[in-house]
């Protein structure tokens, strides 16, 4: 059993309390990847109505960029793009781009937050929403990006007869992304 902090209400905390927390969270911190490649598993068999499992359909769109010769941080958010699938219901790119925030440039995180946006151009006019929706964000300097990631690499993703690469190619990659943050309000006080 770990030694455990003493206070009831973080105003009473202590130097010493977070001698002991912050050992803890640097080893959860280190997990981080392990806890992202559990959630990534979820997707598996979750067709939800689509001809692959949302899995496949990571892998798929991760493997189109890895094979298309992009870098690591890239390939690394187009495996996770839809990993919110099951927490976020309404918001599926929020969640994928909480969990990469820390770790890739704004031009990324840009294009992870905006996909279903802009996935939404081959779609949402069969489910009565503006498939032009992602007109709002013409001239942001990420527009093109985004738009050629979902035209690219998660548009052609739904191929039950597409070869995709397996989960365990990509961890090495997820793991090196994130074994230490970029920015964070917590990176100066906690080396991972």
């Amino acid at each position: 059993m770990n030694s455990r902090a003493t206070f009831t209400r973080m105003d009473e905390s202590s130097r010493e309390d977070w001698g002991l927390i912050v050992p803890e969270a640097m080893k959860m911190a280190r997990s981080l990847p392990d806890r992202v490649l559990d959630h990534l598993r979820l997707l598996d068999g979750d067709f939800g109505g689509f001809p692959v499992d949302r899995l496949t359909h990571c892998r798929q769109t991760a493997t189109l960029a890895h094979r298309d010769g992009r870098d690591e941080e890239y390939v690394c958010c187009a495996l996770l793009h839809d990993i919110g699938d099951t927490l976020g219901s309404f918001n599926h790119p929020d969640i994928a781009a909480a969990i990469l925030k820390p770790f890739v440039t704004e031009e990324n995180l840009w294009m992870v937050q905006q996909h279903g946006i802009f996935q939404g151009h081959n779609f949402f006019h069969h489910i009565g929403l503006d498939r032009d929706m992602r007109e709002q964000f013409r001239g942001h300097p990420h527009f093109g990006r985004t738009a050629e990631f979902v035209e690219r690499y998660d548009n052609p993703a739904f191929d039950p007869q597409a070869q995709a690469l397996p989960l365990d190619f990509f961890e090495p990659m997820l793991r090196r992304l994130m074994a230490q943050p970029r920015q964070s309000i917590y990176k100066s006080a906690m080396k991972v």
